[in-house]
């Protein structure tokens, strides 16, 4: 099957504009196909924390042969941002650039990882970039605002922008 980065932008724009949910009022989640891929995971544990496994999810729905938990998470699976990172810097197939390396375009597919958009720490939220413009990046992301719903969104490229990861067409995590 043919996986690609663009697929994976256009898989993630339906899913953010769906828009997946968690425990929020007067609704009832539809987080489940998400937290399903992590079996250490119920909704009342992913909840307002699924921002990383919405990436995983939309990667799995593109193709993308990838586990939950790859042997380069050292720090979580890929429900924590800190798992994509640490799967990105040590699967040497996996390209990593720094959020403030000007020389490199972020493109549709390309995962972007932010750092203090919602609480003071490293690596706190997560996204998949669908446009790049001059100074902002068009990006879907679950659990935005930390308001618990998918959203389609604009972000500023500023310090906030940790790193990109780009992974390769057709990536399968079991073929080296």
């Amino acid at each position: 099957m043919m996986c690609t980065r663009r697929k994976l932008a256009e898989i993630a724009r339906v899913a953010a504009q769906k828009p997946f949910y968690g425990i929020i009022q007067n609704k009832e989640p539809n987080i489940q196909p998400i937290v399903a891929l992590f079996p250490k995971w119920n909704i009342k544990q992913a909840d307002k924390n699924w921002c990383a496994a919405f990436v995983y999810y939309c990667c799995t729905e593109a193709g993308f042969s990838i586990p939950y938990s790859p042997d380069e998470c050292i720090s979580c699976s890929l429900a924590g941002c800190g798992g994509w990172e640490d799967f990105a810097l040590n699967d040497k197939r996996i390209d990593y650039y720094h959020g403030n390396d000007d020389a490199f375009i972020p493109e549709a597919g390309d995962i972007v990882i932010y750092d203090r958009v919602f609480i003071n720490a490293e690596h706190d939220h997560i996204g998949i970039v669908l446009e790049n413009h001059p100074d902002s990046i068009v990006v879907a992301e679950g659990n935005t605002f930390n308001d618990n719903i998918s959203r389609v969104m604009s972000r500023n490229k500023d310090e906030h922008i940790r790193a990109y990861i780009r992974i390769p067409n057709n990536f399968n995590y079991y073929e080296t």
